[in-house]
């Protein structure tokens, strides 16, 4: 049977939408599946919305605390129907660059609707049967909802709703402190709600460096926000019109519940069986050329279950290309892979955590910390909170990094681009503007030299009687 398309691609989002767009700009024959909407989870319940809606709240906690610096505001209130106007109009402003239009222009095909493979080599959808040299299966994930007896009747809100209300929840309990929990936590917080939120657990944010969550979760304490740690809600009931989560010690009510405790595949509706293609516990099963059991076969981003980034997808998104158009001799490589929670402060994270860091190299670990409140420009910003911490090697191998404080989110990139480009740590003490907050990476990076000599008895007793026979002449 002869093939249909060079490619066909299954869902359109991040990962999908970078595929399909530079396969037909390098002139193969494309097409593009979707069940719903272009853009995926980024565009329309994930990334853009986020942090528009953390803007808006970065601004009204500015201007709450404006006395601070002597600027007094009268009649201070917060329109919460505008802030989230906001998010919409930000959201239908970068819609266009995920158009159909847009792709179809590009020479895309794009097909709306919900299909499933009926063969290893065909695809089949609105009553067509697509085949093709390669497949490229990127249908993301959805919000994992946990089993807690009477959830679903007592109703919630995930990252799929929860940006297209328009009147603000006088209180809201998050189930979940990870990224999306702490972030839409603050954030609602900032634009009035009485936020709770519940982790399940010794720390929010589990995956980051424990010292750098503690400074996340002391600014949300101090700004009134609720935080349960080892705490998980046993049901949900409903009495006088709220929600009242049992907990087991007590009880919370609350207008709204946040649902945010992890992701799951959408690989449900694909029959992938029938393809050949092989799953495992966190999704669709790929090779390190991100092939999946059938050769033919590939897949991207959340869907495999991996590092759920939109700009891991993008790089993986890459490495598909090369290998489905081309020859299929292109690696994923996860060594240098940053990201960041963008909570007030911000936490970033490149690498290894000090512990993952002793585990392999043992003594052989040098951890640099330096905080923001030694660096001038954060105490002009009255940013201190916060530090940075560089971890290397005694030879200035940079193993990880981690930043929370005044635009970590911002800041790591400076030592992700030397990760990348496996330079020593001493190549971030180079000439940084003054001042500025990026110095907190370079003051960090100084301390390597700063930590060897300290405990080099051998070195400073050289230098002592160098200087003293200097003085003698």
């Amino acid at each position: 049977m002869a093939v249909e398309y060079d490619l066909v691609v299954i869902g359109g989002g991040s990962g999908g939408l970078v595929v399909a767009s530079a396969a037909a700009q390098l002139k193969a024959k494309v097409a593009l599946i979707e069940r719903d909407r272009l853009g995926g989870d980024c565009l329309w319940f994930g990334c853009v919305p986020s942090k528009s809606l953390i803007h808006a709240s970065r601004v009204a906690y500015e201007v709450k605390n404006a006395a601070k610096f002597g600027i007094y505001i009268d009649n201070y209130n917060i329109n919460f129907a505008q802030a989230a106007s906001h998010v919409q109009q930000v959201i239908a402003t970068i819609q266009p660059h995920d158009s159909p239009e847009r792709f179809q222009s590009l020479g895309v095909e794009v097909l709306f609707g919900e299909g499933q493979f009926l063969d290893p080599k065909t695809f089949s959808i609105n009553g067509r049967k697509l085949t093709a040299r390669a497949f490229v299966i990127a249908t993301g994930s959805r919000p994992a909802i946990p089993n807690i007896p009477g959830l679903n009747e007592a109703g919630f809100l995930t990252n799929e709703q929860v940006f297209s209300i328009q009147n603000r929840p006088e209180s809201l309990v998050i189930l979940g402190a990870g990224p999306i929990g702490c972030e839409l936590g603050q954030a609602f917080s900032r634009l009035g709600s009485k936020v709770t939120i519940l982790s399940s657990r010794n720390q929010i944010l589990p995956k980051e460096d424990p010292e750098a969550a503690q400074v996340v979760q002391d600014q949300l304490l101090s700004e009134n926000i609720i935080i349960l740690n080892h705490t998980k809600a046993e049901r949900v009931e409903i009495e006088n019109g709220k929600k009242k989560i049992i907990l087991g010690s007590h009880n919370i009510l609350a207008d709204e519940i946040l649902v945010a405790v992890g992701r799951v595949p959408n690989i449900e509706s694909l029959n992938l069986e029938a393809a050949g293609v092989s799953i495992n516990q966190l999704g669709i099963k790929v090779n390190h050329k991100l092939q999946t059991t059938n050769p033919c076969i590939y897949a991207c981003g959340d869907v495999i279950g991996g590092y759920q980034f939109t700009h891991v997808a993008s790089y993986e998104a890459v490495v598909v290309l090369t290998n489905t158009l081309f020859f299929p001799i292109s690696k994923v490589n996860y060594r240098v892979i940053p990201w960041a929670t963008f909570t007030d402060p911000e936490l970033a994270r490149v690498g290894l955590t000090e512990q993952q860091a002793k585990e392999q190299y043992g003594e052989d670990v040098y951890v640099l910390k330096q905080p923001f409140a030694s660096v001038d420009r954060a105490l002009a910003e009255a940013k201190p909170q916060g530090f940075a911490k560089i971890i290397t090697r005694g030879n200035g191998e940079i193993l990880g990094a981690h930043l929370v404080g005044s635009s970590a989110g911002e800041l790591i990139h400076e030592i992700v681009l030397a990760m990348s480009h496996r330079l020593k740590v001493s190549a971030l003490t180079g000439i940084h503007i003054y001042p500025t907050l990026s110095e907190v990476n370079s003051k960090a990076a100084l301390l390597l030299k700063k930590q060897q000599y300290a405990s080099n008895k051998w070195q400073q007793t050289i230098l002592e009687r160098f200087f003293n026979w200097r003085r003698s002449l």
